[in-house]
This record gives C-alpha cells, structure tokens and sequence, in this order.
C-alpha cells in the first residue's frame, strides 16, 4: 500500500515517498524473484498504524515475510572477457565444462558482449587458479581466444573490436579475392568444359578461391577435430572437401565462399550490437569541471566525491548525480529517459549523470560518486540483460545441441544406405548428403534468436525503458493484465491544497497559516503542500512551540499562544472535539483551535496527464487493467473513473496486494499471458517480486527501483509501458518469423535434396540466405529503436 491519504496521520516524517534513499542494501526472495529495501525503509505503508493500531509491518510479516531469506547484495560473481569467442556451439560447450565445476553454481556466455559470466556456490569457494583453469577450458575448443578477467561485467563494453586476419589479411579482403577467383574459374569451367587445359585451369583457379576464403576455417576445423567434431567449421569442411572428393569443384568453392559470406555478414550485425553497446559509454563523461577554492579545475570523472561541487557549460554533461545549487539551464535528457524535450533545471532541481545542458551554465552538488550514478546503472542493467535468457533462447541451444549431430547422422545413413542395400551410384548420394550437411548448420538460429532479444531491450532503452534481460522482455511480450499501483504511477505522488473549508471563526488564509505554521519544517509530503501554498498567498507563519507527533493521528502544536490540533478525524474525537462529515476527494485535514474545530484542508494528489491515454492504448492492445491502492473507496473511485480504470481495489495492505496479483496469475497463465505490476519498486516491491512482471515507475536515480523491478521505465511517463510492450511484442514477432523461416527452408532443402530435385547450389544460398535474411531480421529492431 502507498500512503492512506484518509487515515494519513501525519506520522512518516521521512519526505522520500517515492525512493532514493541510502542504507544497507537487503536483498529478500519471494518465490522465484528478488526485491530489495533499503534500511528505514519499509515495505509497507508509511503510515505506521491502522484505524485499530495494529501494524500493518506486522500483519505482512505474518502472511509473506516468513520465508524470506536475506543474502549478501554481491554474489560474487566472476566474469572474464573472452575476446575472439565466437562461435555459439563452442561457446556451450565451454559453458557445460565449466558448468560441471564443484565450485561454481552457474555459468553463463554473453556472445554478444563476449563476457563470460561465472557464479559461485560461495565466495570463499572460488580456487586461486580459476583464471588458468577457464583459460585451459576455453582454450580446449578455442585455442586462439585471449582471456583476460574483469572487474566487473561491462568492462567487456569498451573492448575494441579485432577483425580476423590470415597472414594479416582480413576476411573482408580475402572473400574479395575469393569471389573475383572464384567469378572467373567459373566462367572458365562451364564456357570452357570441352577444353582439357582450360578446365584444369578453372578447377585450380577454383581450388585458389577455395583456400583464399576458407583457410581459416580449415585452420579451425583441424584444431577441433577432437573436442569439437560438430562445430560449423567441421562440417563446412567436410561438405566442401566431399565435393573435391566427387570432382564438383564449383560446388566445393561455393560451400566454402558464401559460407563465408553469411559469417561476414553475421559479423558485421553483431559488431553492430556491440558498438551500440560502446555506445552507451558517451552517455558518461570520462572528465568533470571541479570548483575548488583556486577555482574551476579538470579532473577525471571518477575522481569526483559526494560533496563536490561541478560546473556544467553548455554542451557538457553531468559527470555525477546531484543537485543544483546555481545556475538554471536546459537540459537534453534523452540519453537515460529517451525524450528530447529539454528539461528546465534550476537551484534545487535534481540532475543526473548524461544530461547534456542546451544554453545554460550549471554548478552541481554531487550526491552520487560516478561509478554509481544512473547512467552507470543503465550501462550495468543493459549489458547484463544477456545474462537471463528467454525460454525461446534456451530452447534454441538446446535444439541446436541436438540438432546438428542428428542432421550429420542422417547424411551419414544417406550416403551409406542407397549405394549399399539398393546398390545405387555413391557419388550421387554423397553428394546428396553433403547438402545435408551445408544444411546442417544452426547459425541463423543460433545467432539472430539472441540478437534479436539484444536489440529489442537496446531499443527499449533507447526509449528510457530499461529491461533486465530477454526472458523479462519476453514476458511483457505476452502480458494480458497490469496492475498499476496509484500514488507515483498513475498519480505524480505529489500533493497540492485543493481546499479550504472554514468554520466561521477564522478566515481560510488565517485556517492556512495556522496549519501551516505547525506543519513547518517537516519533510512530509502533506505538510510541505499546506506550507507551499502559504507561501504562495504570502502568509507569514507563526511561532510554534510544545510540537508533538500523534502516531496514527496527526499533529499537536501551540501557534502563537493557540493550541492547535491538525490531522484525521480520530484525533479530533479522542479530544471529543465533534467532527463533521466531509465528503472529498483527497487527504482530509480537520483543524481545531483551542479544542473548537476551526475547519478543513482537502489535499490531493495530481494525476499524470498521460495516464489516461496509456490506459486506453493498453485496452485497444487487449490487455485489462487493474488499479491496486492503500487509498481509501473514494479516492480510489475518482483516480479510476479520470483515467479509464473499470476494475479497481482499494484500502490495501501490501499482503492484499500480493494476495491479488497471486490469485490472477493462474488465470492468466491459463490463457498464456502474463501478469505485469507497476509500483515505485520499494513499497510495492513484494507485489512487484510476484509479478511475471515487476515494473518501477519513474526510477531515475533510484537504486531501490532499479534493483527491486524487472524492468525500469527511467521518466515518469505511463505511456512508455505502452511503448516498452509493444517493442517486446514487435521482437517476439521477430523471433517466431526466424525460427519459422530457418527451420522451415532448412527441412525443404534436406528433403528435396534427399529427392535429388535441387543440388549443392541450390543448398549453398538457401542456407546462407536464410542467414543473412534472419540477421537482417534482427537488426530490425537496431534501426527502427526511435521508432519502435
């Protein structure tokens, strides 16, 4: 539940609703997914008590906290840059060798950040020789990949790119030698086939081609022919030396050129990823503009402490979170939210790590060191994405686990059983074999399925959604229901007087001042709106003295020889201070002067003016949405009914929550959707934990938010949920028409190879055309991400 704005009571003094706030990290399990709090946080309401007093902390515990388990925030894990790996069947069966490693709980390979990712079972468990014994494990399938062990995980980012060479020529140089050879031997051979002299001519010629292009792979395939008996190098091998063998030397060329073709190509789309990851590092400046007491000094960015103060011109970049102390400027916040409207800052006004200033000068007070800012957080959130796979990416590893070595078994009994048992020609049905094996290769799969899921959450955060891998994104693909937690999601969780009602004995600004000048100084929420708006009527406050906070109640004050009472109706009623009944829509203050009531202020939280547009896409998408609050019937029913809601719940605890979310995800995994909840990401995080789903609302600099959600909208848009679904819808679509295109040429060309209809040619370009096609595919989502 977020804030009881009926039953408010004036008694969470802290001022930080909606997060931000540092302490000792606490990571707790609900089921299968983590959330985390901060200390002095709780994960309920921040009112302390009931209509009853009795602890809603504690009647969560009872239902939901029991079998929670606390861990270190760091698990330990140990990640190595494997710097040439990239072959997605070696690079399994790296990660199944080390897998099978006593010590270590988990491992995992990111091909397209190239990091490797090991986890232990304990920190202490870890040998002083890991790093010689993943080098010796890497090196048994990929002898020629450097390793070099990070620090942490996106220290892969900043690699340079090295392009493959032989003899220092690189493959692009290579296949254009290869083709222009390969161009003329063919010409050669077929225009020239009755000429003895000018056909052997070709068939070197051809033969020249051959080596020039897949030298190579020839290289790598003699290399793994004990460890790696199925790797594409081997079986391009195989099928080109075979059709040496039967005298089809064009064909053997072709195998071998345009399977080169579809790795340069497969290359280029993923190194196109990896620079769009590099690129997240400009989002950083590597330098800062110190003030000091000798003045304005350079200085690396990560040198900068809490504290400091910076100096932001025009066209520079925040270096480190903070806040405005001078200055006001236009601030281009596309990097972390992904809108290009600017931002006005001024004195007071929270900046962040990656805004850019338009026309102004700026000088900033750090409250967050570099390596720890928002834009750090992206950078981590991004590049660890490729750490959690989707079902889809998984299924595709395991199919590929065995599919090859089936596609090879049945080339094998292709070419044996016709010639054998039926006593048919063995050179047609070896070669009908090899199309098997040029068929056999998994790489459109293998490649384009994790690019495609890398590029959609690079083009969600492009759009200031950040998601924390491909099974999140695949989830939010399929949601059928969100519920949406109201104070900070659908509402700003920001509160403004909306009333006054007097009495007759003193007048509304009197009312004001009076409250106001009790309420003065304190950081709540509610108190800061009534003394906003005294400011704004230039009313000048009162002397206070004899304070005291009423837990579950309100305040108690003297103002100016006044004993003045501000809070809910309780607290009027335990002074048998008779109370009228007000019927609106928001926080109901009653006041009373020296035990007469004097009044009533009405406060009210704002609602977001995009909230209703995003609910209605969301019901023409066909997803239901649900509204939970700890908010009173009332308020609950003037939100819902102002942004389209039909179904809503309030006066919930944060176990209702949970209980609600709980009780629709069996229907809802019945129809094969997915639940989604979006909160703040601390006091719903128990909620946000159940969900298939956890989404945290306007996070931006938030380290609770970020770590407790699935996926992170960085702005305090609802419309991004509509935007961040359909990128994920989009990229599921993406998916299936891959998996769908390859398998399915695939089959047609082992079966009408089988049948003698098309030959090795024929074989050659479909194979590698269904490649490139199905990378191309993927990049989709790389070139459309401001348009996704």
């Amino acid at each position: 539940m977020k804030n009881n704005e009926e039953e408010y009571g004036y008694n969470s003094r802290s001022g930080n609703v909606n997060g931000g706030s540092q302490g000792l990290g606490i990571v707790r399990i609900i089921g299968r997914k983590e959330t985390q709090s901060h200390a002095g946080i709780s994960v309920c309401s921040p009112c302390s008590h009931d209509s009853d007093g009795s602890s809603p902390v504690s009647e969560f515990e009872d239902v939901n906290l029991r079998n929670y388990r606390q861990i270190h925030p760091d698990d330990g894990s140990l990640y190595f840059l494997a710097r040439e790996l990239d072959c997605p069947h070696c690079s399994s069966l790296i990660v199944a060798d080390l897998q099978s490693l006593p010590y270590l709980a988990d491992a995992s390979y990111n091909l397209l950040t190239r990091t490797l990712v090991l986890k232990p079972k304990s920190p202490k468990s870890i040998p002083d020789d890991i790093e010689s014994t993943v080098s010796e494990i890497i090196h048994r399938y990929e002898p020629d990949v450097t390793v070099v062990p990070l620090s942490d995980g996106h220290e892969s980012i900043s690699t340079d790119e090295k392009e493959d060479t032989i003899f220092g020529v690189s493959l692009k140089i290579r296949l254009i030698i290869g083709l222009a050879v390969f161009a003329l031997g063919l010409g050669l051979y077929y225009g020239f086939a009755e000429l003895s002299g000018v056909r052997i001519t070709a068939c070197i010629l051809l033969l020249v081609s051959y080596l020039a292009a897949g030298a190579d792979v020839l290289l790598d395939a003699v290399r793994k022919i004990k460890t790696s008996p199925f790797s594409e190098q081997m079986l391009m091998t195989v099928a080109s030396l075979g059709a040496v063998a039967i005298g089809e030397y064009p064909e053997a060329a072709a195998v071998m050129i345009f399977y080169q073709v579809g790795e340069y190509f497969q290359d280029r789309a993923v190194n196109h990823s990896r620079a769009s990851i590099r690129a997240l590092l400009d989002i950083c400046p590597d330098k800062a503009s110190l003030q000091t007491d000798d003045g304005i000094v350079e200085v690396r960015a990560s040198d900068v402490r809490i504290g400091d103060r910076v100096v932001v011109r025009p066209g520079e970049k925040v270096p480190c979170d903070g806040v405005v102390i001078s200055g006001h400027a236009g601030m281009d916040t596309s990097n972390l939210t992904g809108e290009s409207v600017p931002r006005s800052v001024s004195e007071g006004s929270e900046v962040y790590s990656g805004f850019i200033s338009r026309d102004g000068v700026i000088e900033v007070e750090v409250r967050k060191k570099a390596d720890d800012s928002a834009a750090s957080e992206i950078i981590r959130m991004v590049e660890k994405a490729g750490e959690r796979k989707s079902r889809t990416e998984n299924f595709i590893s395991v199919f590929a686990k065995y599919y090859t070595p089936s596609v090879v078994a049945l080339a094998v009994l292709t070419a044996l059983i016709p010639p054998l048992l039926f006593g048919e020609m063995w050179s047609v049905w070896i070669e009908r074999a090899l199309i098997f094996l040029v068929v056999s290769c998994p790489c459109a799969l293998v490649i384009s399925i994790p690019l495609t899921y890398f590029s959609g959450i690079g083009a969600a955060s492009g759009r200031g959604i950040m998601v924390k891998g491909s099974n999140y994104l695949d989830a939010l693909g399929k949601a059928g229901v969100v519920f949406f937690d109201k104070t900070g999601t659908l509402t700003r969780g920001t509160f403004r007087l909306s009333s006054i009602t007097g009495s007759g004995i003193m007048s509304d600004d009197e009312l004001l001042r009076l409250v106001a000048s009790a309420e003065n100084g304190s950081a709540h929420p509610i108190a800061r709106s009534v003394t906003e708006a005294a400011e704004k009527r230039g009313l000048s406050l009162l002397n206070i003295s004899d304070f005291q906070e009423i837990s579950g109640r309100g305040i108690r004050a003297v103002a100016d020889g006044k004993t003045v009472l501000a809070g809910n109706d309780r607290l009027l009623k335990d002074e048998n201070i008779s109370v009228p009944d007000i019927s609106a829509v928001g926080t109901v203050i009653h006041v009373a002067a020296d035990g007469v009531y004097a009044g009533t202020l009405v406060v009210a939280d704002e609602i977001r003016e995009d909230s209703a547009a995003a609910v209605d896409k969301l019901s023409k998408m066909g997803i239901s949405c649900v509204m939970l609050t700890g908010d009173n019937d009332s308020i609950a029913a003037s939100v819902a009914g102002h942004v389209g809601i039909s179904e809503y719940h309030a006066s919930l605890f944060p176990a209702d929550k949970v209980s609600l979310v709980e009780k629709s995800l069996k229907k809802i995994h019945e129809k094969n959707r997915t639940a989604v909840f979006v909160g703040d990401g601390i006091n719903d995080a128990p909620a946000l934990a159940l969900a298939d789903v956890g989404i945290a609302m306007g996070a931006m600099g938030s380290d609770a938010a970020i770590e407790a959600a699935d996926a992170v909208i960085m702005s305090d848009e609802p419309r991004k949920l509509v935007t961040g679904i359909g990128i994920a819808r989009k990229t599921g679509t993406i998916v299936r028409q891959n998996i769908v295109l390859a398998l399915a040429v695939k089959f047609l060309l082992m079966i009408l190879g089988a049948m003698g209809i098309v030959g090795m040619w024929f074989a050659v370009f479909g194979d590698v055309g269904v490649m490139i096609l199905a990378v191309l595919n993927s990049m989709r989502m790389i070139f459309n991400r401001r348009s996704a």
